[in-house]
């Protein structure tokens, strides 16, 4: 069985996409499942978050004018 001329391109699109599906589908499968997020480390929904010292972020120095958008166009 010879594949056309004019079908080569269709039919390495297509032996491509399979094999590229069947990759990511192994993958998937092997994969394992992400552990459960764990409920005690979560504050409750009506308490205000506790802030952290290690997620506190330090000032940053902008130097330069602040970006102002070109909200009329006309306007230079």
């Amino acid at each position: 069985m010879r594949v056309h001329e004019t079908n080569r391109n269709l039919m390495l699109l297509g032996s491509f996409t399979l094999l590229s599906v069947a990759a990511a589908g192994i993958v998937a499968v092997l994969d394992p499942a992400p552990a459960p997020a764990s409920t005690a480390l979560r504050p409750a929904a009506n308490q205000a978050p506790v802030p952290s010292h290690a997620l506190a972020q330090t000032p940053v120095r902008i130097v330069g004018t602040p970006f102002v958008p070109n909200t009329n166009p006309r306007q230079r």
